[in-house]
C-alpha cells in the first residue's frame, strides 16, 4: 500500500496538468479535481456514443459512418450523427443537406433533421461555402467539440455516431474525454497492408484511452464489376479480419467497393436507403446488425 502511495505521489508531482493532451485524463483523479483539469462530461441524453476512426484517409470512413447511422435509424433507433472531420466535413454532402444552416432555438443549437430518427451536426453548416478552409489549432477544436456536445438540442438518443478525421489527433482525444457513455470505437480499414498498419495504431490509441474497440470494418473489400457482377480483388480481401483476430476484437464485416455506393454519396442519397438484392446493401445491413449485437449484447 505504501509503495502504491509513493508511486501515486510521484506521478502527481510529475503531472503538468496538461489534461487536454493526456490520454489518461478521463481516469486520472488529479484531472478531475485539479484546477487545470478537463471540463466535466457533456450532459446529453445518449445511451451509446460510437466513435468511427480510421488510421489513414481514403478508406471510406465517412461513407461507412453515414450508412451505419442511416441504417440504425431505419431500424427504429434515435440517432445523432456528429461530423468532427472539421477540415473536411463531407457528411452533409453525402446526405444531400449541404445547403442547410444551423439555427438557435431556446438557447440551444438545433441540429439538421434528416428524418424523424436521424439528426446531424457538422462544421460544414457554419462555413460560408464549401471552399472555405477551417484553420484552427487544438484549443479552438476542443471548444467547438464541447459546444457540439453540450449546446446542441440532440434530444434523447439511442446512438451518437461520431465521424472523426483520420489519425489519432485532437478531435478523437477530446470527444473520448468529453462525451458521456462512450461505448467504444469502430475502426474502418481497407484490406491492403498499408491501411491495416495504420488501423492497428488506431486500435492501440483507443486501448490507451481505456475504451474498447467495438470492432473492425473492412471497406472496399473486393469490387463488384458493374457489368458482369463478378467480384474483383482490387485492393485484396481479408486484411480487416486478420487484424481483428490479431487484436482479439470483433470483426463486424466486410463491405465491397461498389460504384453505386460512390454515386449515392455524390448524389446525397445514402446507399443504404436503396433497398434491394444488392450484395453491397446486404453487407452494410449485416455490419449494422453485428454492431448492434456487440454494443447491446
Amino acid at each position: 500500500m505504501a509503495k502504491k502511495t509513493i508511486q501515486k505521489t510521484k506521478a502527481d508531482e510529475e503531472c503538468k496538468q496538461e489534461c487536454g493532451s493526456c490520454p489518461t485524463a478521463s481516469t486520472c483523479s488529479s484531472a478531475k479535481t485539479g484546477p487545470a483539469g478537463m471540463p466535466p462530461k457533456a450532459e446529453i441524453d445518449v445511451r451509446h456514443v460510437i466513435l468511427v476512426l480510421s488510421g489513414k484517409g481514403g478508406v471510406g470512413k465517412s461513407t461507412v459512418s453515414v450508412n451505419l447511422a442511416y441504417a440504425l435509424s431505419n431500424h427504429g433507433k434515435k440517432v445523432g450523427l456528429l461530423d468532427l472531420d472539421m477540415h473536411g466535413p463531407n457528411i452533409p454532402k453525402m446526405l444531400g443537406i449541404e445547403q442547410h444552416k444551423l439555427a438557435m432555438m431556446d438557447d440551444k443549437i438545433e441540429p439538421v433533421h434528416v428524418t424523424g430518427k436521424l439528426s446531424v451536426i457538422s462544421m460544414a453548416f457554419l462555413i460560408p461555402d464549401t471552399s472555405t478552409p477551417i484553420i484552427w489549432r487544438g484549443p479552438m477544436k476542443m471548444a467547438a467539440i464541447q459546444q457540439f456536445l453540450s449546446e446542441v438540442n440532440w434530444g434523447s438518443l439511442d446512438y451518437l455516431v461520431v465521424d472523426l478525421p483520420p489519425g489519432t489527433g485532437d478531435e478523437a482525444l477530446t470527444i473520448a474525454q468529453l462525451a458521456p457513455n462512450v461505448r467504444g470505437a469502430v475502426i474502418v480499414t481497407t484490406p491492403q497492408d498499408v491501411a491495416t498498419l495504420d488501423a492497428r495504431k488506431s486500435a492501440k490509441f483507443i486501448e490507451k484511452l481505456g475504451l474498447p474497440v467495438i470492432g473492425i470494418i473492412e471497406n472496399m473489400s473486393g469490387m463488384l464489376c458493374p457489368h458482369c457482377g463478378e467480384e474483383i480483388d482490387l485492393f485484396g480481401k481479408g486484411g480487416g479480419k486478420k487484424i481483428a483476430e490479431e487484436l482479439s476484437v470483433p470483426f463486424l464485416g466486410a463491405i465491397p467497393l461498389d460504384i453505386e455506393m460512390r454515386k449515392a454519396g455524390d448524389e446525397g442519397r445514402p446507399f443504404i436507403i436503396r433497398r434491394g438484392d444488392s450484395p453491397t446493401w446486404k453487407s452494410v445491413d449485416k455490419v449494422m446488425e453485428e454492431l448492434i449485437r456487440v454494443v447491446e449484447g
